[in-house]
């Protein structure tokens, strides 16, 4: 049998035969039965180790053959061994390990395919601007180009930079956050005065669009968080209340405190979310079937990200009377 071959096993029978050698000739010496009796004690003793070491090791070379698929691609271990002692416990043990391992596995895994959708989406949103540049370069070479076609195509260039440039800047406060290097402050952070910087960029493009913003102010709420990475949350917010608002429409941002949470609900008056978009709009990249061409599909995933990041959430969902309504709440929190 293969487990005779063991050393640490010949190594053992070598000395329990030792010992009974000398134990019979003692015994003998004594009264000359009484060596018999020895032997036989030693020779039962000895049967009866060698079928326990060899179920021992049967259960060893099972286990081993288990680990070895494991090695070779498979991926589950079945440890369906009930019985008691050291060799169970560690049977217990590898069974967790390989467990734990699969679970890590199937992790990477997953991050491995999100990171080559990612770069694909990345470079399908910055490929789309450096095309157009590319094809207004070409038609900036033509000669006896009006001046006015000339401004026009400079602008057009400009705005398509302006996009490259907020999509990377997006995508690295993205990877900050990820990597946990985004170093959010901890101060009080005055609502009206959050939603007042946060509101500012877009005063020009709703003026445009001759749209109405109200906002209403219960008291003097606030919370405790980062008022730059929020005002980027709250902007990004915003962005797309107006961009999915018509002319003439209305944004309205309401905001109050309580003893549970600081509240602010932005609302508009635009179509509304498609239901098939409600579970996606805040996963990146994902554009709904109402969104812009100029949509990156970032915006609301990084707004989610960085309210998340500051004990916060983030609810989505369409009003009754029309439009989208976005309730966000940053929740106090309780020392222990």
């Amino acid at each position: 049998m293969k487990f005779l071959r063991n050393k640490e096993i010949i190594r053992q029978m070598t000395v329990f035969g030792v010992l009974t050698v000398l134990f019979t000739v003692a015994a003998f010496f004594i009264q000359w039965y009484c060596s018999f009796l020895v032997l036989a004690v030693a020779v039962c003793f000895c049967l009866v180790f060698l079928i326990s070491t060899k179920k021992r090791y049967d259960r060893i070379e099972k286990l081993s053959e288990k680990l070895n698929l494991i090695l070779h691609g498979q991926d589950f271990l079945a440890i369906d061994d009930n019985q008691e002692g050291e060799l169970a416990i560690l049977e217990s043990e590898i069974y967790k390990m390989t467990v734990k391992l699969r679970e890590h596995s199937y992790a990477l895994q997953k991050e491995k395919i999100y990171l080559t959708d990612s770069i694909a989406d990345i470079s399908h949103q910055l490929r789309t601007p450096l095309t157009t540049i590319n094809l207004i370069m070409s038609f900036m070479q033509k000669k006896n180009l009006s001046e006015e076609k000339r401004l026009e195509y400079n602008q057009e260039i400009n705005q398509n930079l302006i996009r490259i440039d907020w999509l990377i800047s997006s995508l690295l406060k993205i990877s900050k956050i990820d990597a946990g290097t985004a170093g959010f402050k901890n101060e009080h952070v005055d609502v009206r005065e959050l939603i007042d910087r946060s509101f500012d960029p877009l005063l020009i493009p709703i003026e445009i669009r001759q749209q109405t913003f109200s906002l209403e102010v219960t008291g003097k709420p606030g919370f405790m968080g980062d008022i730059n990475w929020t005002c980027e949350a709250l902007g990004n917010i915003l962005k797309n209340c107006m961009e999915h608002t018509p002319e003439g429409g209305l944004l309205k941002v309401t905001a109050q405190e309580n003893a549970l949470y600081t509240e602010i609900i932005i609302t508009d008056t635009g179509k509304g979310i498609d239901p098939d978009d409600m579970p996606h709009l805040f996963e990146r990249f994902y554009k709904g079937k109402n969104a812009s061409d100029s949509s990156t599909g970032i915006g609301l995933a990084l707004a989610r990200m960085i309210i998340q990041k500051q004990n916060g959430s983030i609810k989505l969902e369409n009003r009754i009377e029309g439009g989208a309504k976005f309730t966000i709440r940053f929740y106090k929190k309780t020392e222990s």
